[in-house]
């Protein structure tokens, strides 16, 4: 079967919860969890996130919805709730040849979104992998002078694209 995509690597785990301070206490405090700085919300989809490495370079993707957002809310219907994985991350070369390929394929895919240079996205349907969102991306260039916010300013609302008001 000559399926495998050229150039995959994964690249995290995402967790959500209706709040990301309820995941601190285990992934950063527990677990060892460290903020190597960046995160911030995406204001148009309804989310905020940032990610934690370990000492073996693995990452864990923390996100919560934004006030008055939609974007979780059939995930914390399935979850009672709770939240719990969101998706799985793989980082490919080529987002358009990976949608090709799967297309090709018969997989079905949704939320392509082209729209950023700095990541390129597209999930394959949880029907489609027994249940879980794999989330496939191209990452773009990114400034190495840009500005990382601290652990303190996203959770504040001060991160990337933050719209001020603080996580609950």
């Amino acid at each position: 079967m000559d399926l495998q995509l050229d150039g995959i690597t994964f690249d995290h785990t995402a967790v959500a919860a209706p709040r990301i301070r309820d995941l601190l206490p285990i992934y950063h405090d527990l677990l060892g969890g460290r903020h190597l700085g960046g995160g911030g919300d995406n204001r148009i989809a309804g989310y905020r996130t940032f990610q934690l490495t370990y000492a073996n370079g693995s990452k864990v993707e923390l996100m919560e919805p934004l006030a008055g957002s939609t974007f979780f809310d059939s995930f914390f219907e399935l979850t009672r709730g709770r939240g719990g994985v969101h998706h799985l991350n793989f980082h490919v070369d080529d987002i358009g040849a990976a949608v090709e390929r799967l297309t090709a394929k018969g997989y079905r895919l949704h939320g392509l979104n082209r729209s950023d240079p700095r990541w390129q996205e597209v999930f394959l349907h949880p029907k489609e992998a027994q249940g879980v969102l794999i989330q496939l991306a191209q990452p773009g260039f990114r400034d190495a002078d840009e500005p990382r916010p601290t652990l303190e300013e996203v959770l504040d609302g001060r991160g990337r694209n933050g719209n001020g008001i603080p996580s609950p």
